[in-house]
């Protein structure tokens, strides 16, 4: 498949629907085609040639979407960087990649210093940047459409980098084809179409929601961007833009519905919500489902490396029927063309039922890690992407995502999953977000440590949540000790950092299991 194939589609069959929405700027498809064939003929007079990586560093917005289309127009492979990342880290990912070329939003015209040491072409996104940039909208203008490089199929279409909270950077290598068929899946699953409103909410460099560029431009639905997230633009966005369809993490789905406006607005032309990201706490999803009644809501599960889903929970199944209210603690099942297994440490198959680490093949899977052949091996031995997540299949094939291996903790030889333990603690009603790690100690090795962000107005205490805890958890699950914070540390993807949390509690430690 070819990615670029899709603008074409678009501007033929709906050319004056429309394509794109940022602040005061709005464009149909027509427009838009055109642009990005303008743009990507001057990314190749700028000298990128077929395979050059092109990076983008920059809040979401519909130029964004532009460059993203643009680079794959002019045969080069897009690489969005973080924008959480600091000056020398952007300079270390830049290295890494070899980008000649980047375009980079004004909110990063101080990183410049950095960047020019290894991108020597900067394309400014926006019209107030330094003088002597290179304009987005200048190359627009000074260029006449040219002609798609056409990549397509195993061509490597981005490279999108993850890892970095927790060490150095990777870079994963995905194709025309795996981004295709990512977009094809949640079609099926999620069931939508051209008549979508879809809000951008979430970062575009993080793939859980830049996948949601090539999907939603595959149906030629209507892409509205806000450049970050927060409640606040949410609400606003879906009630000014008549938003049908969001994408949200946990983490924000909890700021949405504890937001003193959201009960207040106009939310009724909302008709799908996806999630993924990180696992939810049941209690939140039921809370969601019970005030928004008309809201259709579906799960994807997986990571960059695959593209990003390989399960769905569809909507079907977000019911608080009592006979199948324990599937929305489920991931859902294998995506159309996804062979997952559950294994052992020797890769062989476990019982339904029994935990294991979730393996992955299918059309979703990655080509590899950007020059790191060793790493890559590993992660892809026997032919299935290796997830680093333990999980167990129900009777009725839903697998259900217990744990990441490095968040298990493992206390006096007992294996203690921590989602569990955050879905208890998140159904008291002083909880707004919690976290579950495991804290040194000097007899069982583990023990579990719960960090609390309490909701508006309360003071939860720890002897209350630990009594809580007892009431529905194994004595060894219940947490020894507990820390309250005002606000968790979190991604730029809004996903709670629990390194950040557990750094202070492991200096100086080596940690003894696990």
């Amino acid at each position: 498949m070819q990615l670029t194939l899709s603008l074409t589609r678009a501007a033929r069959l709906f050319p004056d629907h429309t394509a794109t929405v940022f602040e005061d700027r709005t464009r149909n498809w027509r427009e838009v085609e055109a642009r990005v064939a303008r743009l990507g003929a001057g990314l190749r007079e700028l000298g990128v040639q077929t395979g050059d990586r092109v990076a983008v560093l920059a809040h979401s917005s519909d130029r964004f979407f532009e460059a993203t289309f643009a680079i794959l127009f002019a045969g080069g492979i897009f690489t969005p960087l973080s924008t959480r990342a600091t000056p020398g880290e952007i300079g270390d990912l830049l290295e890494d990649c070899g980008a000649r070329v980047i375009f980079v939003g004004k909110d990063f015209h101080g990183f410049l210093p950095e960047i020019e040491k290894h991108a020597p072409t900067v394309i400014a996104l926006d019209e107030d940047a330094p003088d002597g940039l290179l304009q987005h909208e200048a190359l627009i203008e000074t260029h006449a459409p040219g002609i798609d490089a056409k990549r397509h199929g195993n061509d490597l279409a981005a490279i999108y980098y993850t890892g970095g909270t927790t060490g150095r950077a990777k870079g994963v290598m995905l194709s025309h084809d795996n981004l295709y068929a990512n977009a094809m899946q949640s079609l099926s699953h999620f069931r939508y179409d051209e008549r979508t409103v879809y809000l951008h909410s979430g970062p575009l460099y993080h793939l859980a929601a830049g996948s949601r560029l090539f999907t939603n431009t595959l149906l030629a639905a209507t892409h509205v961007f806000i450049p970050r997230f927060s409640p606040e633009a949410v609400i606003e966005a879906i009630e000014t833009h008549r938003i049908t369809m969001t994408a949200l993490v946990p983490t924000m789905m909890g700021m949405l519905v504890h937001h003193p406006d959201f009960e207040k607005r106009d939310l009724s032309t909302l008709d799908l919500i996806t999630y993924g990201g990180s696992p939810i706490a049941e209690a939140l999803l039921a809370e969601l489902i019970e005030k928004l009644p008309h809201v259709r809501f579906g799960q994807a599960y997986g990571m960059t490396e695959l593209s990003p889903a390989c399960t769905y929970l569809e909507p079907r199944d977000h019911t608080l029927n009592p006979a199948t209210r324990h599937r929305l603690r489920s991931a859902g099942r294998p995506a159309i063309g996804c062979d997952i297994r559950i294994v052992d440490a020797h890769d062989n198959d476990v019982p339904v039922g029994e935990r294991g680490e979730i393996i992955v093949a299918g059309p979703v899977v990655m080509q590899g890690y950007w020059k790191r052949p060793e790493m890559t091996a590993e992660a892809l031995r026997g032919g299935y992407m290796h997830t680093g997540d333990i999980g167990a299949y129900d009777a009725d094939g839903f697998l259900y995502v217990l744990d990441r291996l490095k968040d298990m903790i493992v206390s006096g030889g007992e294996n203690i999953y921590t989602l569990e333990i955050e879905d208890c603690l998140r159904k008291h009603p002083d909880v707004a977000f919690c976290a579950v790690i495991g804290v040194p100690h000097e007899k069982w090795g583990e023990a579990v440590h719960a960090v609390i962000q309490p909701r508006a107005d309360a003071a939860p205490e720890a002897a209350a949540l630990e009594a809580h805890c007892r009431a529905h958890l194994a004595s060894f699950k219940v947490p020894r000790s507990f820390e309250f914070i005002d606000q968790m540390p979190l991604s730029a993807a809004n996903k709670i950092l629990k390194s950040e949390l557990r750094k202070r509690h492991w200096a100086g430690h080596e940690r003894m299991v696990g």
